[in-house]
């Protein structure tokens, strides 16, 4: 027997004084000693543990040693740990030693520890363990072996330990020592065992780790792999030693395409560099590119256009495009412009952006060819991506005031620096091999033809793509093992915000390059931003590609799997690569600074540089194989298995790669010998002659039922084994595996926290506790695992910062697991749960390793040799070590895995079936390690070999396993029901069926009819089930069942409607059929169907042994293996000992056998009551339109029908209201059936037909609960008619209270000063208050008129110190703009102060944990949602003293969503329940369902337990006939007049080509349409429509509400640019009165009128009435009283003409802003409001195409009649004239060089223009020849403009072209330029500099032109700032500004301005004329005489400019002159004068 004995002598040199105890661990299995009592420095423990062991001593195990010390009240103390490698004791058997401890930070400690260590091996054999051997515990430590395995959720308790070998010792929970400390040690990782253990009965340590062991055995099974994974028991469902859990979701996510929506708004660019541009902004996404319009010489354009591109494409090629936003510079038809900068991201981050979205954020522009240059500009912009179903939320567009802070609103994702840098990415492209053998030119074909060569080879070239970028390798011609050695260049902004590199093989051909494979290099995975980090790094490292199956055809259909497009289903090769990153310096000079992707050479890199390469062995045995599809069936089938192209049937590698070259030349020899010589002498000797088998023998398959067939494998298992080679990365892998199990246990864990959660099981907490623990001591283990093997060959740099990154990550992962741990509390719990998901998805991103090695596994189904089906498996889960954290998931395990078809043919109803169900054992380890293939195999087999004898036989793999221990089954499937399941048939119901598969049977339950939530009620029981194995392993691990679901049909077979997976309770012949196990509890499994839930499955599965006889048993055991067999105690034989089934009682069900009564429910008797009200929008059906509907309700085969409705069309109300029936229902609410609602049609001759039905799935929210007498508060009352029911729409939600009243009921809203949570408060009032916010109080609020204001109205804190610079606003200025205005401000401010609010909240919660109490309060205010009822807290003051002091304006609510939403879908008491027919869409998550919708029941159920108490019947006025529904009103016919205010529209998706839309109004309700045609609003995506309608409407008939959106076309049909609906009638009778908003205040004239016909104190009256409560009582002083709060107030109001009155109408107001105070009755009435609703398009189902703002009003016809409606016409914007007068300028650079005398002047003309209105601007007239940078110009520039003040902006109105049919409004900033020119006549003008003037805030100019300084504009921001708006007058001096070449800003000059702003009436009063010209005149400017033109005054500025400077110059040169004439006479005359003279004339 071989055993590791380990002897614990002492533990010596400890501190102080106590009680120790040691914790000695050996594979994973902890032994703990006694506790040492009282011990000094030494303590003597002297104990022997012992490990009975199944497999070898690896030389690299550990043992480990800790020691505690020991308490028994708290949690044990790590003193320190021994750790060390058993090397020595495996070689030598026996070791003695003395050795210091570390403690946790990995430090020496001085404590010591003696042991002796001896080691017993069988050698050469391995032993299995017996039974016995385990218990033979040594008495001192006994009980350790205590397991707690009882379980709270399946009653099922199986548990074992488990080690490496085949270690069967499955009975070990059986054992259990009564009255020992329980070993919790591989729980926790603590000890707790009792000191003296015959005293005591129960554990020794009562503290909440007890609780949390309790709640860990909540899901059940202590697992197999409990012992043997890092100590830590993960008590999870199926996961175990011998089988894998399969993936129920079958169809592949990856690879269809989706609909997406990516929005850009470019609002503005800034700080362009360059001098009077003309810039355009071009938006490119992928290859599609739009511009926007043109805007003239201007740096900073403001443009604000918004485009959109809709894309349909799978989800990984869009987030791989590249958003590119570039600014070009004086772009037109027939230049395409220079270049300014560009800005790239691919669309993936912005997805991966909180929202999906950028929003108001600016670009940084750089250029691309010279990346020396610095920043080119900004461009501020929005940026959205939207999928189907995403919704966004814009933050409100109202006022932009703080965006101008450039750096802070960089466009870039959190945590990247603003400053990038550039960098060079080397991507190095060295060799590929195992290419696909393919040629895809047709000439290759002719070539085969007229040839005869038969093999086409291959021109691959490689070709990178990263940022927009391409580049390629060169291509190497005909070559399968082609060699580049090419780097590719580019050059890239460093962090990049592209997120992929993407590099493909290539075959290169003349007529299309084809793809061979693609893989995609995540920068994100190989590089680490953190401070410790490092710069992406990759390789050299091999990529596996995999992609289409390598038969190679002309057209392969496969082809998008090359691209990278979906799961590649076969290895199509390899690349070596490697990726390196330098930053560039910008600054040195030898830069090549074109950011250009260039190609060089690199030198070749040496084979070992990846590895060495290794042999490694893959064995595959299938154990069976079924549910092979039946239309495959009658062709027999093999399966191939494949490593790389390694058994690959078409042109696989069967040898190795050094083998090969061995023929070649003899370099590798040594290699080779050196390879044979390590290996073990047997291996030596088969190497020879292993051949790799890949496939199965043919075999035909057998029937199981219709619709699937078996292959008879029975008790002959047939394998497959394969050799491969490649480079040992092993230590890649097995890193990964530990984090993957770490998050599988994780993720198991949570889920399990979640399912308690959602079963509203007890201790959620404990469980999230124990689940944090493990995670920490998971860390912890990586940590010490993982850093072996550390100088392999081929370890990258990569590697190497992978695994300290990863030690990093890990170690802060477990502290802060421990540390999360103290926290989890039960109100934190869903909190923390957040945060351990997100370590979840931490993990997995850790894991997943970014350089491949060995490839993965392919398995294919085979028949009539064509490739069927596959499955992949990813290599590293079946690999092997000899630690087991290392080993994959699936390594050694069986494995259930589901083929599926490869590539599109997967996608929709294809790819649900199955193919074939496989179950698979998988090993892959290195050759040397091959001893343990096999130990994970079920036992009792014998090896059939391939060929007998021969030297090697023994160790040959077998070809085939016989199976000769069987045991048989039976199995019970005990199928209750099903719920909410797919609607199959076109009635909207299916006829469904569950057909159950188990091992090679199955069997079907009966058809019920017409029904989406099945009763079947059915046990069905397989007989004699054959599993091979032994029994005890089968105990631990059954193979899975599987059940589909299937829809009857009449004709054809019957069509599939999901699939689920599950595991039986097993018990052996041995065990008792009694508790806790058994009988099996009902569980609810869940229904897939491709990705997308179809339902839910009720049932359980009990798989019962069936005994045989015992010597039969005893003698073939013998048999098998040579060992003598302990006694098995068998029973009698036969089918006897099985508990008896009931035979079936109802004899109307036949056969059928119902399911047993201890696995049923318990049933008791419920009362429904049906409240039926009425139906709405019935569409035809067959043509036909539906007259005399009537609804039948049933529920569990019980049911009550509504009256008929005799005319649909008059009165669609029902006539009876409520109904009720009884019916037996379980006790336990989670298993209660659905209740259907179906709606038929009673047409003439009796005939009834289908017209819809609404299944109610759970029917929780409709239980009534009797109110408690103790609290008359209505939120603890929970009465249903009062309101508790407010649902969240009708999704199964756990009770607790819905999203409203959790928000508003909870807690009373904080404007009312009411402190109910302070003492000294409460002693002052009238009655004594339970400090409970949900108690009764007396509510006193003392409200003065000011305080009201402030209260109310959330505004900011008034200094009543009188208001700087702004004057009071005066009344008769505000509208209801002014308000709205105002409110969205607020809501700004709301969500600022919830930001901090939160931050707050999150500081807080370390005191929170320490308060429990006091923290559950605040914890839920910040848990609110986003929304402006955070309004309602008051600002925080620190806030609000900071705010700029504002005007008081009353406020309405702005949500900033719809109403509904805000108040719980108003389905207080009538709930809406929407009827389908029709086949359920299988598009994604059934967003098509609105498509099935063919109506609407209104009505409600209310169900209680009978009977009910009397006190409720009792009540006074009672009526019977309504049950539980008293007090609702009629449903009779009512008229009423519907008033809709149409505020706004925002980001509505443009409808023209131009990328805008003309949009305006459409409102339908009932039959009346209104359309708003004539005036709609040219080119606008942000209308302002300001309108109100009014439509008379008759509930019921007319009550839903559309208002849509319509884009006006001059020629053709308009088109719909998106709806919404409102349904009135629910508003209407909702009793949060959403008829008319209440306002803040009451106010009887001016902009806050009173809208209600109705006033406060009557609306109060009424209420009080409704609500049968006690009031409203007015007292003196402003006091009323309503119930039992006083609320005080105001009592006087002001009339039109100033005259104060007394009134109640403020107290009654007050009342009912806060009627959710009041007990019993109280509800949040819906403020005045403005409400934000989603403008949907039927044919953009999901994707929200703008939004709307709006708001209802509605009257009953029976009421007073209503006021005129508000005026909310958009404000008209007011005329102004600025008038600017330039009147000089000093200090402008001067720019020309005279022609003369090279003297710099400049010729200086000033230009102004108002922001967008560029062709009005106006020019001075020019100061010629200024020497000195003065210029004087006394001119005047006058700008008219619109301005609207409220939103700050300038409204120009024009056409956008010649061609537009009319004009288009723009709202602008007002910005006032002005630039400074040198005038040239011949040339262009020169731009010398420019300043550009916010008027709203500018600083203030400087008063002499020395102290004007370009500070003025650098520190902008903190000079005090002025407005025109307010100063009117403003003159000074401004600074003129440009950028120089190196982008700094420099002084070009300075001007002396003054603006004057009047108004347009003040205007046409004091005219003033343009330029110097009348009216009002300037005079002319002092100019010196220098200052005019030469053409104009020749002579003087001659006399000026020449004579001046040169007259010495010129008299010289005029005295030269005159020498050189008579010089010149003289040579003339000469001549002639000496010929005269010599002829002597």
């Amino acid at each position: 027997m071989m055993a590791l004995v380990v002897h614990l002598k002492k533990v010596s040199h400890l501190r102080g004084k106590g009680d120790r105890i040691a914790k000695v661990s050996f594979r994973g299995l902890p032994l703990c000693s006694r506790v040492a009592e009282n011990c000094g420095d030494v303590a003597h423990f002297n104990e022997t543990f012992r490990w009975p062991i199944a497999s070898r001593l690896d030389e690299n195990e550990m043992l480990e040693i800790q020691v505690f010390n020991y308490s028994k009240v708290f949690s044990n103390r790590l003193v320190g740990t021994f750790c060390m490698v058993l090397q020595k004791v495996a070689e030598e058997g026996h070791l003695e030693l003395t050795d210091t401890l570390i403690d946790e930070n990995n430090t020496s400690i001085k404590t010591s520890v003696t042991i002796e260590i001896r080691y017993q091996a069988m050698d050469g054999s391995t032993g299995t363990w017996i039974d016995g051997e385990f218990l033979e515990v040594p008495d001192d430590r006994d009980g350790v072996f205590a397991f707690e395995t009882d379980s709270l959720l399946s009653g099922q308790s199986h548990g074992s330990g488990t080690s490496h070998g085949r270690s069967l010792h499955g009975s070990i929970p059986t054992f259990r020592k009564a009255g020992k400390g329980v070993f919790s040690a591989m729980k926790l990782g603590k000890i707790k065992n009792s000191k003296d253990d015959h005293k005591r009965d129960e554990p020794a340590v009562l503290d909440m780790e007890d609780l949390d062991r309790k709640a860990k055995r909540l899901a059940g099974t202590l697992e197999p792999d409990t012992i043997s994974l890092a100590s830590v028991t993960a008590v999870t469902t199926n996961v175990s030693n011998k089988r894998s859990k399969p993936d129920i979701k079958m169809e592949p996510g990856s690879g269809r395409p989706v609909d997406y929506q990516i929005s850009i708004t470019v609002v503005e660019a800034r700080q362009l560099i360059g001098l009077n541009m003309d810039p355009v902004v071009c938006v490119e996404v992928g290859d599609d590119k739009k511009y926007t319009s043109m805007k003239e010489s201007t740096n900073c354009p403001y443009y604000n256009e918004y485009f959109v591109f809709d894309f349909h494409v799978p989800p990984d090629v869009l987030f791989d495009k590249i958003i590119k936003l570039s600014v070009i510079h004086s772009k037109n038809l027939l230049r395409s412009g220079t270049l300014v900068g560009t800005f790239k991201m691919d669309v993936g981050t912005v997805y991966f952006q909180p929202e999906h979205q950028f929003y108001h954020k600016w670009a940084i522009l750089s250029d691309p060819d010279d990346i020396t240059a610095g920043c080119k500009g900004y461009v501020k912009c929005d940026i959205a991506v939207v999928g189907k179903g995403d919704n966004i939320k814009t933050p409100h567009k109202a006022n932009e005031t703080d965006e101008d802070d450039i750096e802070g609103n960089l466009l870039l994702p959190e945590g990247i620096p603003a400053e990038r840098q550039w960098a060079r990415f080397y991507v190095k492209i060295y060799r590929a091999e195992g290419l696909p053998k393919m040629n895809t030119t047709i000439m290759a074909n002719v070539k085969k033809a007229f040839i005869g060569e038969n093999r086409d080879l291959v021109d691959p070239y490689v070709q990178v793509q990263f940022a927009g970028q391409k580049g390629k390798t060169s291509v190497q011609k005909s070559s399968y093992e082609p060699i580049w050695n090419e780097q590719i260049v580019f050059t890239e902004l460093f962090p990049p915000l592209c997120k992929r590199i993407k590099v493909q093989i290539r075959d290169s051909d003349k007529v299309n390059d084809v793809a061979i494979g693609t893989h995609f290099i995540d920068l994100r995975k190989i590089s680490n931003d953190g401070d410790k980090g490092f710069l992406p790094t990759l390789g050299p490292a091999w990529v596996n590609m995999y992609g289409s199956t390598r038969q190679y055809t002309l057209m392969d259909e496969h082809q998008d799997l090359n691209e990278g497009i979906g799961e590649g289903v076969s290895f199509r090769a390899r690349l070596l690569v490697s990726v390196a990153v330098e930053i560039l310096d910008t600054t040195s000079p030898e830069i090549i600074s074109s950011s250009d992707v260039q190609v060089e050479g690199v030198s070749n890199i040496s084979e070992s540089a990846t590895g060495k390469m290794e042999e490694f062995f893959l064995f595959g045995s299938f154990l069976e194989a079924t549910m092979v599809d039946r239309k495959i069936g009658d062709k027999p089938i093999t399966f191939e298995i494949t490593i790389g192209n390694y058994g690959n049937q078409i042109d696989g590698v069967s040898k190795s790669p050094a083998a090969k070259k061995k023929k070649k030349d003899g370099e590798n020899e040594e290699d080779e010998n050196e390879l044979i010589l390590n290996s073990s002498e047997d291996e030596a000797e088969e190497e020879g002659d292993l051949v790799s088998v890949s496939t199965t023998p043919l075999m035909k398959p057998v029937i199981t039922d219709r619709n699937y067939f078996h292959l008879p494998y029975f008790e002959k298992k047939p394998c497959v084994y394969i050799k491969s080679w490649w480079q040992d990365q092993r230590r890649r892998l097995y890193n990964s595996n530990i984090m993957d199990k770490i998050a599988d246990k994780l993720e198991e864990g949570l889920n399990d926290v979640q399912e308690i959660i959602k079963t509203e099981k007890a201790f959620p907490e404990r469980r999230l506790r124990g689940v944090l623990e493990e995670l920490s001591v998971g860390c912890s283990r990586f940590v010490a695992l993982a850093n072996k093997d550390v100088n392999l060959a081929g370890r990258t740099k990569l590697d190497r910062e992978r695994l300290k990154s990863c030690m990093r990550e890990l170690d802060s992962m477990g502290q802060q697991a421990k540390q999360l741990r103290t926290q989890v509390k039960k109100n934190t719990v869903k909190d923390r749960l957040k945060l351990a998901q997100s370590f979840l998805q931490r993990l997995r991103f850790l894991a997943d390793e970014p350089q491949h090695s060995i490839p993965d596994v392919f398995i294919w189904m085979m028949s009539n040799n064509k490739r069927i089906a596959y499955a992949r498996i990813p290599s590293k889960d079946i690999l092997y070590s000899t630690v087991e954290e290392e080993t994959g998931k699936d390594c050694g395990k069986v494995k259930a895995a589901f083929l599926k078809l490869p590539g599109k043919k997967s996608f929709g109803p294809a790819g649900w079936t199955v193919q074939a169900k496989l179950e698979l054992y998988l090993w892959l380890g290195v050759n040397r390690q091959r001893k343990d293939f096999l130990s994970g195999l079920p036992n009792g087999f014998e090896e059939v070999k391939a060929v007998e004898g021969g030297p090697g036989f023994l160790s040959l793999p077998p070809l085939s396993l016989v199976y000769s221990m069987k045991q048989v089954f039976q199995l019970r499937a005990h199928m209750y029901q099903a719920r909410s399941l797919f609607a199959a048939d076109s009635s909207g119901l299916s006829d469904p069926f569950a057909r159950v598969f188990f091992s090679t049977h199955s069997q079907v339950t009966e058809v019920l009819s017409e029904t989406l939530c099945p009763t079947w009620d059915q046990l069905l029981v397989f007989d004699d089930v054959e599993l091979f194995g032994e029994a005890s392993e089968l105990r631990e691990d059954p193979p899975i069942i599987v059940v589909e679901i299937y829809d009857q049909d009449t004709v054809g077979k019957a069509e599939f409607i999901g699939r689920t997976f599950a595991k039986p309770t097993i018990k052996m012949c041995d065990e008792h059929y009694g508790p806790p196990r058994f009988p099996p509890q009902l569980e609810y499994f869940q229904i897939y169907r491709g990705n997308c839930t179809a339902g839910e499955l009720l049932a359980a599965f009990e798989l019962l042994q069936i005994p045989f006889d015992s010597e039969e048993i005893r003698r073939a055991l013998i048999a098998v293996h040579d060992f003598a067999v302990p006694k098995i105690k068998i029973g009698q034989g036969g089918k006897a000992d099985l508990p008896p089934i009931e035979g079936s009682t109802d004899s109307e069900r036949g056969p059928i056998l119902p399911v047993p009564l201890g696995i049923r429910p318990v049933l008791s008797r419920y009362r429904i009551e049906v409240l039926f009200w009425g139906l709405r929008d019935l569409k035809r059906i067959n043509l036909a339109q539906v007259d005399r509907p009537r609804v039948d309700i049933e529920c569990a085969g019980r049911g009550v029908q509504s009256a008929l409705i005799q005319n649909y069309k008059k009165n669609p109300n029902f006539s009876t209201l409520v109904k009720w029936f009884e019916v037996d229902l379980p006790e336990n609410e989670l298993l209660h059936p659905p209740l259907n609602i179906r709606v038929v049609d009673c047409r003439a001759f009796g005939r009834y037909i289908l017209v819809g039905t609404h299944a109610v799935s759970s029917l929780r929210r409709f239980i009534y609960s009797p109110p408690d007498k103790t609290s008359n508060n209505w939120a603890s009352a929970a009465k249903l008619m009062n309101g508790y029911m407010v649902l969240t729409d009708g999704s199964t939600q756990p009770r607790s209270l819905p999203s409203l009243s959790s928000r508003t009921f909870s807690r009373p809203a904080g404007d009312v000063i009411v402190n109910l949570d302070t003492e000294p408060q409460i002693r002052k009032m009238d009655t004594v208050v339970k400090l409970d916010a949900m108690s009764d109080a007396v509510v006193k609020v003392d409200m003065t008129e000011e305080e009201s204001d402030k209260e109310k109205k959330k505004k900011k804190k008034k200094k009543k110190g009188g208001l700087d610079e702004e004057e009071e606003t005066d009344e008769r200025v505000l509208d209801w703009w002014s308000k709205y205005f105002a409110s969205i401000e607020t809501l700004k401010e709301a969500l600022r102060t919830q930001e901090a609010a939160h931050a707050e909240a999150e500081e807080r919660e370390d005191l929170e944990i320490a308060a429990e109490v006091a923290g559950s309060k605040i914890k839920e205010k910040s848990r609110e949602k986003k929304g402006v009822k955070d309004k309602k807290k008051g600002q925080p003051p620190e806030s609000s003293e900071k705010q700029p002091l504002k005007a008081k304006v009353d406020e309405l609510v702005v949500f900033n969503k719809e109403l509904e939403s805000e108040f719980g879908n108003f389905e207080d008491w009538l709930h809406t329940f929407n009827l389908y027919r029709g086949k359920a869409g299988d598009d994604d998550e059934h967003a098509l369902d609105d498509d099935r919708i063919v109506g609407r029941f209104k009505g409600s159920l209310c169900m209680y337990k009978l009977p009910l108490s009397e006190e409720i019947t009792r009540e006074a006025g009672y009526d019977p006939n309504m049950g539980m529904f008293q007090s609702i009103p009629h449903n009779d016919p009512i008229n009423v007049l519907v008033r809709i205010y149409v505020v706004r529209a925002t980001d509505l998706h443009p409808a023209d080509i131009n990328g805008k839309a003309d949009p305006y109004i459409v409102i339908r309700l009932g039959k009346t349409e209104v359309k708003d045609k004539e005036n709609y609003i040219s080119k606008q995506l942000n209308p302002v429509f300001g309108k109100s309608f009014d439509i008379e409407a008759t509930f019921p008939m007319e009550s839903m509400l559309t208002v849509s959106v319509y884009d006006w076309d001059l020629v053709g049909t308009d088109d719909l640019i998106g709806e919404t609906k409102i349904d009135l009638e629910n508003r209407f009778y909702s009793k949060f009165r959403a008829t008319c908003g209440i306002s803040s205040s009451y106010s009887v004239h001016g902009y806050n009128i009173w809208r209600d016909p109705m006033k406060p104190t009557q609306i109060l009256t009424r209420l009080c009435k409704e609500g049968k409560i006690d009031g409203p009582h007015y007292g003196p002083g402003g006091k009323v009283k309503v119930a039992n709060r006083i609320f005080t107030g105001p009592t006087e109001i002001e009339d039109e003409n100033g005259l104060k009155k007394q009134t109640e109408e403020h107290l009654a107001l007050t009342v009912l802003n806060h009627w959710e105070e009041i007990p019993r009755v109280g509800c949040k009435l819906v403020p005045e409001h403005v409400e934000t609703r989603p403008l949907l398009n039927p044919d953009k189902p999901g994707i929200e195409q703008g939004r709307i703002e709006m708001w209802v009003d509605m009257f009953p016809s029976d009421m007073p009649a209503p006021g005129p409606a508000l005026d909310i016409s958009p404000r008209k914007p007011k005329r102004y004239e600025l008038r600017v007068i330039i009147w000089n300028t000093d200090e402008v650079i001067l720019e020309d060089d005279d022609y003369f005398t090279g003297e710099k002047s400049s010729d200086i003309f000033v230009r102004g223009w108002l922001k967008g209105q560029q062709e009005d601007k106006q020019d001075t007239d020019v100061h010629y020849h200024s020497l000195t940078g003065e210029g004087n110009f006394n001119w005047r520039f006058v700008f008219p403009f619109e301005y609207l003040v409220a939103e700050e902006k300038i409204v120009i109105s024009k056409k956008e072209s010649m061609f537009s049919w009319d004009e288009t409004e723009y709202k602008i900033p007002p910005r006032l330029t002005l630039q400074v020119w040198d005038a040239d006549h011949f040339s262009a003008d020169d731009f010398l500099g420019a300043i550009e003037l916010d008027l709203n805030r500018f600083p203030r100019g400087a008063k002499t032109a020395k102290q004007c300084s370009l500070d003025m504009i650098r520190n902008e921001h903190e000079l005090p700032t002025i407005s025109i708006f307010k100063q009117k007058r403003v003159k000074g001096w401004w600074p003129f500004v440009a950028r120089d070449e190196n982008d700094e800003m420099e002084l070009t000059g300075k001007v002396e301005a003054e603006l004057h702003l009047v108004t347009a009436e003040e205007a046409e009063k004091s005219p003033v004329g343009l330029g110097r010209n009348e009216p009002d005149p300037l005079e002319k400017p002092n100019r010196p005489d220098t200052s005019l033109m030469w053409f104009l005054g020749p002579l003087k500025s001659i006399r000026y400019f020449i004579w001046h400077n040169y007259r010495w110059l010129i008299l010289k040169a005029l005295g030269l002159i005159l020498l050189l004439l008579m010089l010149g006479l003289f040579l003339y005359s000469i001549p002639g004068y000496l010929v005269k003279k010599l002829l002597g004339a």
